[in-house]
């Protein structure tokens, strides 16, 4: 099986994070591999593991695919660290500003000529919280999409891949053939620490970075754009309410100009 993992860098969860000019300030704040991808990766590896592992050379891989700038790559290699086996970064300043459409189109149009049987995805980034791209791929490349995974039962004689998912509705079991993109809920698994020899191994594993032309998308131009944006207000002091005996009164009064009742 080919399989792919998409994957992004973003700024940590704990960093101030800043808009310029409509763009989220990235170059200023440190950059992690988004946590949320860590678990796709891992059900890559495992389901890989499963069909007889990923060495190289070998009838299964796992490769990386991401889009960012070129410091992405350190992002990557924790990825690789962990065992993917190699990795393609498609890196341009014609993407600067690419909102999830042309992430989506770009991460497609890869995907599509490298020939995969499975690409596994987290369920979002810590950075937009959107949580479309999968479908958006799934929709442009014509494959079917198994989406909010929490278990992944993959038939490699039959080409077909299971999942379960839990909704408010009870659970769901649905499958597909191959090929399909499947995105996964952080309750799958936990994701393996890198070793020593994964660290060192990563290293020299290849990270193939291309450019936005290599891709044949038309247009890199982001259909949606932040116009303004503003920094939080500072949290107000609360509402202190001595009670002398017409606290409930004013308890009602201030749900009810808050609307909460």
């Amino acid at each position: 099986m080919k399989i792919a993992v998409c994957v992004k860098q973003v700024p940590d969860s704990w960093a101030e994070k800043k808009m310029v000019d409509g763009l989220l300030d990235r170059a200023n704040v440190d950059a992690v591999l988004n946590d949320l991808d860590e678990y796709a990766v891992e059900e890559a590896l495992r389901i890989a593991e499963a069909h007889g592992g990923n060495e190289e050379g070998g009838a299964n891989t796992v490769t990386l695919i991401s889009m960012g700038p070129e410091r992405a790559t350190e992002a990557i290699r924790k990825a690789l660290s962990m065992g993917a086996n190699a990795a393609i970064l498609i890196s341009d300043l014609a993407l600067v500003g690419a909102d999830a459409l042309v992430t989506a189109n770009v991460l497609a149009a890869v995907i599509a000529k490298e020939g995969f049987d499975i690409v596994f995805c987290g369920t979002e980034s810590t950075d937009a919280r959107m949580s479309v791209v999968p479908a958006m791929m799934s929709e442009k490349l014509g494959w079917a999409q198994l989406t909010f995974a929490s278990k992944v039962d993959v038939d490699s004689a039959a080409s077909k891949v299971a999942i379960t998912r839990v909704t408010e509705a009870g659970v769901d079991e649905i499958n597909a053939q191959f090929p399909c993109i499947v995105s996964v809920v952080e309750k799958i698994n936990e994701p393996r620490y890198p070793s020593f020899k994964g660290i060192m191994a990563a290293k020299k594993k290849v990270i193939e970075v291309r450019d936005f032309a290599s891709t044949g998308v038309e247009s890199s131009k982001a259909w949606s754009t932040v116009v303004d944006a503003a920094p939080r207000p500072p949290r107000a002091a609360g509402v202190v309410i001595t009670d002398d005996g017409t606290a409930s009164q004013k308890l009602v009064d201030f749900l009810l100009e808050k609307k909460l009742i």
